[in-house]
């Protein structure tokens, strides 16, 4: 693994500020200073030193969570409301979100210790999908269908949409929609990418599998054509 790899990856710097790190000379690999970028690390047997501490990178982790509505996507509020945070163990409150979802929205919501593969899978470039059920407030005019989703057969009464995204612009879904003059009434994100939500119930937590973790780092890799 590249050096710089490496130093994101435990969490110290990203690439771009971790080569900063080697040019000042503060990065030493076996007891040696590193002079150039392109040092290769063993992460399970080459000493790492940054300002003559060890570096250690913590073993990658992923977990999801079924998000209530009703909390906020952040470690702190200024406002006081619950955040997200409050939800998980005690040892994952170090990690990012992964992306987030609107105070009122619910659904999969992904953390990680990894900030590098997280940025690659939240990338436009990567295209990946987010999926969600949306029900609307009101009865919805048929003459609105196709500027909603092409092909959407609605009964009488609540209508429940299905829509996938490929980008993951702020409050996406409420926005389009409330430009055809339609009301939500529930936000829910039941997939990212070949991550799926499932039976977890509202309020849970768990980990993910390891082809679940396989399956997001074959995501990151695949750009866009």
């Amino acid at each position: 693994m590249r050096l710089q790899k490496f130093l994101a990856r435990a969490g110290i710097a990203s690439r771009r500020a971790s080569e900063r790190l080697i040019d000042q000379g503060r990065v030493r690999v076996d007891g040696a200073p590193v002079v150039e970028h392109g040092v290769q690390v063993d992460p399970g047997r080459t000493v790492v030193e940054v300002d003559g501490r060890r570096v250690v990178m913590p073993p990658a982790r992923w977990l999801m969570l079924n998000k209530p509505p009703a909390y906020i996507s952040s470690r702190r509020d200024p406002q006081g409301r619950r955040t997200v945070y409050e939800l998980l163990p005690d040892d994952a409150t170090g990690l990012f979100h992964v992306g987030r979802l609107d105070y009122m929205s619910e659904g999969l919501l992904l953390f990680t210790n990894e900030g590098e593969l997280a940025q690659s899978l939240l990338h436009p470039s990567r295209e990946t999908l987010r999926r969600y059920e949306v029900t609307l407030a009101d009865p919805v005019p048929r003459d609105l269908v196709p500027r909603l989703l092409a092909g959407l057969e609605l009964e009488d009464g609540l209508a429940v949409l299905e829509l996938s995204l490929k980008e993951g612009r702020k409050r996406e879904i409420r926005r389009m929609l409330r430009a055809v003059d339609v009301r939500i009434s529930r936000l829910r994100r039941v997939a990212f990418g070949p991550i799926k939500l499932g039976a977890l119930p509202p309020r849970r937590w768990r980990e993910l599998t390891r082809r679940e973790v396989a399956k997001l780092r074959r995501s990151s890799e695949r750009k866009s054509q």
